[in-house]
């Protein structure tokens, strides 16, 4: 039973993956909503106090600001997930094939508007959300199409989350929310971009595939590949 920060990083490390907020799609997730109820080990982590230490919610955050191998974004199910090092590449394989950003393109498999969101990204190391918005005059679009395409560039594992940061205003003084940080997956990681390009989109399935089954045996076969490939 995890019972603080460095628990969940080394159990994430032992098991792989996991979805990042429960196991609504019975898959596999190392802390659940719900699972202080399911347990009769007492434990100090809950969900949304503020404490870095015991809320899953501060976790995702921290692994970016202070680990080197775990990734956190939008990566299954449309909904947040945890990927370590060991095993991106082949995430990145099962998802792209042998591709990169502009094969996809090319073969016609990102919208226009993500091909935009992803040009703005990739000019720079990381941006802000705030700052995608402005650079590339999203502001004044449609809301729920920009979400959409930067969902589809993390589920695609073309972008993905690298930190947070608030807003500035013209005094240099921070305010409001903390804004998601965004950079290219190249960026984030780009040894393992490039090892994926060397990999087998089959044999990285299979592999992945094995691992789900030993971390939930009664994984149903439809989520599985779900899960997989995005």
């Amino acid at each position: 039973m995890v019972k603080n920060f460095q628990e969940f990083c080394s159990e994430l490390i032992r098991c792989g993956f996991s979805m990042g907020g429960g196991n609504d799609k019975g898959i596999f997730a190392i802390i659940d909503y719900d699972w202080k109820e399911q347990s009769n080990i007492e434990t100090p982590v809950m969900w949304h106090t503020g404490d870095p230490e015991t809320d899953p919610w501060e976790w995702r955050i921290r692994v970016l600001r202070e680990r080197s191998d775990i990734a956190y974004a939008k990566v299954f199910f449309k909904a947040s997930g945890y990927i370590t090092k060991p095993w991106y590449a082949d995430f990145i394989c099962a998802r792209r094939g042998k591709k990169d950003y502009n094969s996809m393109y090319s073969d016609g498999e990102i919208t226009e508007m993500s091909a935009a969101v992803y040009d703005i990204i990739s000019r720079y190391d990381a941006l802000p959300m705030h700052e995608i918005k402005s650079l590339g005059g999203f502001s004044g679009v449609d809301s729920a199409k920009f979400d959409k395409a930067i969902t589809e560039l993390q589920m695609k594992m073309l972008i993905t989350m690298c930190g947070a940061v608030r807003k500035k205003n013209k005094n240099g003084e921070e305010y409001g929310w903390n804004s998601t940080i965004m950079c290219t997956v190249e960026s984030f990681w780009k040894d393992e971009a490039s090892k994926a390009l060397t990999l087998d989109p089959k044999k990285s399935y299979d592999k992945i595939k094995e691992q789900i089954l030993k971390l939930n045996p009664n994984a149903a076969e439809s989520k599985i590949k779900k899960f997989i490939l995005g």
